[in-house]
């Protein structure tokens, strides 16, 4: 019809029609009086044809005897604004001044609509005509009716700012002590959000202190409930005031109000931890300082409130509190234990998410609750059961885990998948705490790889069986076949790949490999390509690494030779090429039937200079995003793509990590060696970021860039403070002979132009001297340009650590400000700069190697020099951290992070990789270790490298 009358069909219109014509079938089918005969009064608005109605707050007829009307308007005004239907700015406006005028009606819903317009729509109008207003809800505030009061309020702190505050405040003081609970809190919760405006109005509200502490004893529980959070947002920042305000509350007990002795809980936990961390609490609290004991008394009182809410923020708290001694515990973990067998759903939930917490730290004290936790298994919640097994795991002893184990089959199979992964990681950790367990664990993950499960199921199964393999190596033979099963009939190609690659790296290594070979070849011939491509790649591997199996594998590889996947064609041929060549030079011989059985046989295992070893098992030495990175940072160089010089991988640019790896220290998530495999398999890969070279400004200079290629940079240290007037900071580029110190300075002067800036280095030093400068020749206002000063090393001089002075030399160019015209001739200033050091560690690359155990014993103990220190460091943490720093070395094998729980417990082994300049490899261990009587750290470190000075040189860096 619409199309006839001469109508375009556009979108709009399309979807007028379609949701018409469901309506319609709707109500015919529901019938009358049903759902159907509902229609939202906000179905289908313009907003032309609601600001048309909302005319009629002009009308002051129409605002006396229509009030309804006028609500309705104001609701879909309100209705436009929430769905994005914004008004502009002029009518907003016009609106506004409308809305202004409802003032003069009584009607109570239609003052509330008003209040309620007002605050959405202030922050769109202009602030002048919101002050409008402002005379109206004072005087709203100040009437009789408790309604208008409160809300009139509350209007207000959205719209005043600290000026207009001022001139109301005897009105807001007042209020904070009114008789009506409703005006009271309402300008509690104002004072609130002012406070945390702006600083004027903060400065404002803290004078409101007395009238906010004398609302805490209303009778309203409300009341005290919103006084308690103005006070604390007021002395949160006083550590004394804040223990004075607790200490007073909790012995007066005169607060009512359930949430408001929440908060004085919560107030009292959060001082507790901090007198702990700032090292003014150690060991017990109720030995401890004269707060810590009025805290745990308060705390271990509040246990026994009437107020289910009170009694459980205080056992929470309490199990919270770091060090707590398990005697001190106990109280908490009583009264969790009767909440656990609560009526209450909500309240069983809070009681097992914590004491599932405690058990993490102190599972003897939880087990006294196994008998509730059982119960709990069978739960309707399942988010409760789900937390029951998983602390029962963490509590049980090694003869319930059978028992356990019965109990987790049944409920397994009824939960979804996001439940089982948190089970499966809790098996994970029981089977470490019971090793001689094992096989039962193992197996029952292995069960569930074959029962339904999706992706993130079976990834979690397969992790925690893999990293099992790592920390009880007992596990990985029966392991290996049991992930050999599930990939018979895996699914998920990811999965697949990814435990054929484990298989390859580790099944060479058991005592029967052939008994794998099964199950790798029939991926060849069963999978997609991908898969097949990975099994051929597990066979060679097996092949490389057991001479006896070589001429079954190569049969079996030639098969592959004809694929129809490039992958798996070019895999199966380089393995089976290389092989032969192996068999050729090296061939197996077999012992002899008749050998005599107490001889040692012969070991299956490649000899050296074995090409299928080399070609198939060793690989590269750096990572291809180390490669990369290498060969851009080769390329940049000056006059490199020009040099005679073979490009080998060792005359590639030395590249550092900054970043330790992050599997390594991602427990349970890993799978073998290799970060990539481990990304792949957990899902999660980190984002790769563009590496920026820091020596581009070296080579950009030729000067500079004749001196040769930059051996590593260093990170910016700052010479000046950020709010300096010129900001300079140091980035130090060490070559073989010399280092270049790149000078970034930032001017931050408006009306100054910076010319011929150096920086001045001075320093008595046996082993560098200055050999030039190069001046950044102009710097405007905002612009941070680079100068630089050359150091030379002297010959057969060693290296030590020494101090510069620095001093910024500029001249100085008035400028004006607006047009940026010089307005004077330069005059000479200086700029006195932080002293800058250059150490041993600057000389260090910090670069990984593969396999750090096998990397030590290859270099030796020929020049390795070992020392003993003792370090004044309180926390065994900030060593590691410390020994890292000092000698500008990559942790390997996640060593560089203590795990969390375990500082102090143990001495802590460190495991250091880099390379000096010169392109000396640096090996060191490091076992840092707390000793009992605080008193420090001792460090004991062992450094091995081809050459003994560069050992003791790193060795000396420890100070």
């Amino acid at each position: 019809k619409k199309m006839a009358e001469g109508d375009g069909l556009t979108m709009n219109n399309l979807l007028s029609e379609v949701q018409g014509a469901l309506d319609k079938f709707k109500l015919e089918d529901e019938g009358t009086g049903g759902p159907g005969d509902y229609y939202s009064p906000y179905a289908n608005l313009e907003k032309a044809a609601v600001l048309q109605e909302a005319r009629c707050f002009h009308d002051p007829t129409a605002v006396r005897e229509s009030p309804r009307k006028c609500c309705t308007v104001i609701a879909q005004l309100l209705h436009l604004t929430n769905t994005g239907q914004y008004m502009n700015s002029a009518e907003a406006t016009e609106v506004f001044f409308g809305v202004t005028k409802l003032f003069m009606s009584d009607d109570a819903s239609l003052r509330r609509m008003v209040y309620l317009f007002i605050k959405e729509v202030a922050e769109t109008c202009d602030p002048d005509d919101v002050i409008i207003v402002t005379s109206s809800l004072t005087k709203d505030m100040t009437c009789d009716v408790d309604l208008y009061r409160a809300n009139a309020l509350r209007v207000l702190a959205r719209i005043v700012d600290a000026a207009m505050l001022g001139a109301i405040e005897r009105y807001v003081k007042q209020a904070l002590v009114d008789s009506s609970g409703q005006v009271s809190s309402a300008a509690l919760v104002s004072a609130t959000h002012l406070f945390e405006r702006n600083e004027e109005s903060a400065a404002i509200v803290k004078r409101w202190i007395s009238e906010t502490t004398e609302a805490t004893s209303s009778p309203n529980e409300m009341v005290q409930f919103h006084a308690m959070q103005l006070l604390y947002q007021i002395k949160k920042h006083d550590r004394l005031g804040m223990q004075k305000l607790v200490t007073q509350f909790s012995q007066r007990n005169t607060l009512r109000s359930p949430l408001a002795l929440v908060l004085l809980v919560r107030y009292t936990t959060k001082l507790l931890t901090d007198e702990v961390a700032e090292g003014r609490q150690s060991g017990s609290f109720q030995n401890g300082t004269n707060f810590s004991r009025a805290g745990y008394a308060f705390l271990e009182a509040s246990l026994r409130h009437k107020s289910e809410m009170v009694v459980y923020e205080a056992a929470k708290s309490i199990c919270s509190l770091p060090g707590i001694e398990p005697q001190e515990l106990s109280p908490a973990v009583n009264v969790l234990q009767i909440f656990l067998s609560s009526p209450k759903p909500a309240v069983r939930f809070a009681a097992i998410k914590t004491v599932s917490q405690v058990a993490v730290n102190h599972p003897r004290m939880v087990s006294k609750c196994n008998e509730d936790l059982e119960a709990l298994i069978a739960d309707a919640n399942r988010s409760i059961a789900t937390l029951a097994i998983t602390t029962l795991l963490k509590t049980g002893s090694e003869n319930s885990v059978d028992r356990l184990l019965k109990q987790i089959s049944v409920f397994l199979s009824e939960i979804p998948d996001e439940y089982k992964v948190t089970i499966v990681k809790s098996i994970q950790r029981l089977c470490l705490t019971y090793p001689a367990k094992h096989r039962v664990l193992v197996g029952f993950l292995s069960n569930f790889l074959r029962e339904e499960g999706g992706f993130d199921f079976k990834r979690s199964i397969v992790n925690s069986i893999v990293s099992l393999m790592k920390q009880v190596p007992e596990t990985t033979e029966g392991s290996l076949l049991h992930l050999c099963e599930f990939i018979e009939d895996c699914e998920f190609t990811m999965l697949s790949t990814q435990i054929l690659h484990l298989l390859g790296e580790l099944g060479p290594s058991t005592s029967a490999p052939a008994r794998y070979i099964r199950f790798i070849y029939n991926r060849v011939i069963l999978e997609n390509s991908a898969v097949r491509a990975a099994a051929v790649g597990a066979l060679s591997k097996f092949a490389a690494r057991c001479p006896s199996l070589r001429s079954s594998i190569l049969t079996l590889l030639k098969r592959s030779l004809g694929d129809e996947d490039d992958e798996t064609r070019d895999r199966a041929s380089v393995a089976v090429s290389v092989l032969k060549d192996a068999m050729e030079e090296f061939p197996y011989l077999a012992p002899a039937e008749d050998a005599d059985p107490d001889e040692e046989p012969v070991p299956d295992e490649p000899q050296a200079g074995d090409p299928a070893a080399f070609v198939l098992l060793q690989g590269l030495p750096m990572s291809f995003d180390r490669l990369e990175r290498s060969i851009r940072a080769y390329v940049k160089a000056p006059a490199a793509m020009d040099s005679p010089e073979q490009l080998t991988l060792s005359t590639l640019p030395i590249v550092e990590e900054y970043e330790e790896p992050e599997s390594a220290v991602d427990e349970g998530d890993d799978i073998g060696a290799d970060p990539a495999l481990a990304a792949a398999v957990s899902g999660k890969e980190k984002e790769k970021k563009e590496v920026v070279d820091p020596a581009a400004a070296v080579y950009a200079i030729p000067e500079l860039a004749a001196l040769g290629r930059v051996f590593r940079s260093s990170p910016p240290t700052a010479l000046s403070e950020e709010e300096a007037e010129y900001v300079v900071t140091c980035v130090k580029h060490v070559l073989p002979e010399h280092i270049i110190l790149q000078f970034p300075i930032q001017n931050t002067l408006e009306d100054q132009r910076l010319v011929n800036c150096t920086v001045t280095v001075e320093g008595d030093s046996e082993c560098f001297e200055v050999a030039g400068e190069v001046a950044a020749e102009s710097i405007k206002y905002g612009e941070t340009v680079n100068a630089f000063t050359v150091i030379s090393r002297i010959p057969d001089a060693p290296l030590s650590p020494c101090n510069f002075e620095c001093v910024l030399n500029f001249g100085v160019v008035q400028v004006d400000p607006k047009s940026g015209e010089d307005e004077s001739d330069p005059f000479e200033e200086e700029y006195p700069l932080e002293e800058l050091e250059i150490a041993t560690s600057d000389f260090m690359a910090k670069v990984s190697v593969p396999d750090f155990r096998s990397s030590w014993e290859m270099v030796g103990n020929a020049n390795e020099v070992l020392e003993k220190f003792a370090l004044q460091f309180k926390k065994q943490e900030d060593a590691v951290a410390a020994v890292i720093d000092f000698l500008g070395m990559q942790p390997c094998d996640g060593t560089g992070h203590i795990k969390p729980g375990e500082g102090g417990k143990k001495p802590h082994m460190l495991h250091l990789s880099g390379v000096f300049v010169g392109g000396t490899n640096v090996l060191a261990r490091a076992q840092v270790a707390a000793q009992g009587d605080a008193s420090g750290v001792l460090l004991k470190i062992a450094v091995r490298s081809d050459d003994p000075d560069v050992s003791r040189m790193v060795a000396d860096c420890i100070r």
